[in-house]
């Protein structure tokens, strides 16, 4: 159990074993650029689906919560600045529509894990968007992490175990580290 164990040709040597270890034939090497295993990706996207069929609330129950722990961030929204309350928040059609644009880039991104260069262009451009904002400083988008786990895991609920919190902590940090380095034109060239 747990062991490998390495073919041998009819001569008794050794079959050559591809840079990873692994036998030819075996998947492709993880692309370094993307921090989740091919399984970790599978789960990911399994997972995610239960997201994207409750897209509204979760975005808004995420930005809810990030206004909560982050009033200073509420200023910048020009459309629904005025919201201080929670209820108002939650009923607001101006922050439901932000919610779900937010969460429809999370969606491409998630679903776009396994073509990286699309992934991580994608991440870059939403970070350039956010230089037209007044105001806006790359920080803000780290105070997005907690209120998105929250949110996430209040729609997947019992399904939202330690394996998959975990999964999601390290999708959403590569998210939002990819965004700020779009932001901060920081990125660099996706070689092909």
């Amino acid at each position: 159990m747990g062991c490998t164990f390495a073919k041998t040709s009819k001569s008794g040597s050794a079959q050559d074993l591809n840079h990873a270890g692994e036998a030819p034939g075996a998947p492709p090497a993880q692309d370094p650029r993307i921090p989740l295993t091919v399984r970790q990706k599978f789960s990911i996207s399994k997972s995610w689906k239960a997201i994207a069929r409750a897209m509204d609330q979760t975005g808004v129950a995420m930005f809810v919560k990030l206004f909560e722990e982050n009033k200073e961030l509420l200023a910048l929204f020009e459309k629904f600045k005025h919201l201080e309350s929670r209820e108002a928040q939650e009923e607001s059609e101006e922050l439901k529509e932000h919610a779900v644009s937010v969460m429809n880039s999370l969606d491409e991104a998630i679903n776009s894990l396994e073509n990286v260069d699309q992934c991580i262009d994608y991440l870059h451009s939403v970070g350039k968007r956010h230089r037209k904002i007044n105001g806006f400083k790359s920080e803000y988008f780290w105070k997005m992490e907690d209120p998105f786990l929250a949110a996430v895991k209040e729609t997947l609920e019992d399904r939202y175990t330690e394996n998959m919190e975990s999964i999601y902590k390290t999708t959403i940090h590569f998210i939002i580290q990819t965004v700020i380095d779009g932001f901060e034109g920081t990125q660099q060239k996706n070689s092909a």
